[in-house]
C-alpha cells in the first residue's frame, strides 16, 4: 500500500521544497509540482510533491492519520 502525506510547504530552493508536518521537516523534489509556493499544501510520495491539495482537505487528512495511529497505538 503507498500512502501520500499532505505536508506544508516551508521554503524552496531550486527543483527542492523543505515541507513540514507535525514538527517533522522533509526536504523533497519539485519537478513533479514546479510552480508551488511556500504555505501551500502538497502531498508528498516517495520523497516527490505530487499534487497541490486545499489547506482544510490537507488538515482534514492529516487528523485522520492521526486518529488512525492513535487507535494502533492504544491497541498495543
Amino acid at each position: 500500500m503507498c500512502v501520500a502525506i499532505p505536508m506544508r510547504v516551508v521554503s524552496i530552493e531550486g527543483h527542492h521544497a523543505m515541507v513540514e508536518v507535525d514538527g517533522v521537516r522533509r526536504e523533497v523534489n519539485l519537478r513533479l509540482l514546479p510552480q508551488v509556493e511556500p504555505g501551500e499544501y502538497v502531498l508528498v510520495h516517495a520523497g516527490f510533491a505530487i499534487q497541490r491539495v486545499d489547506p482544510q482537505a490537507a488538515q482534514e487528512t492529516l487528523e485522520l492519520i492521526r486518529e488512525i495511529l492513535e487507535r494502533i497505538d492504544e491497541e498495543r
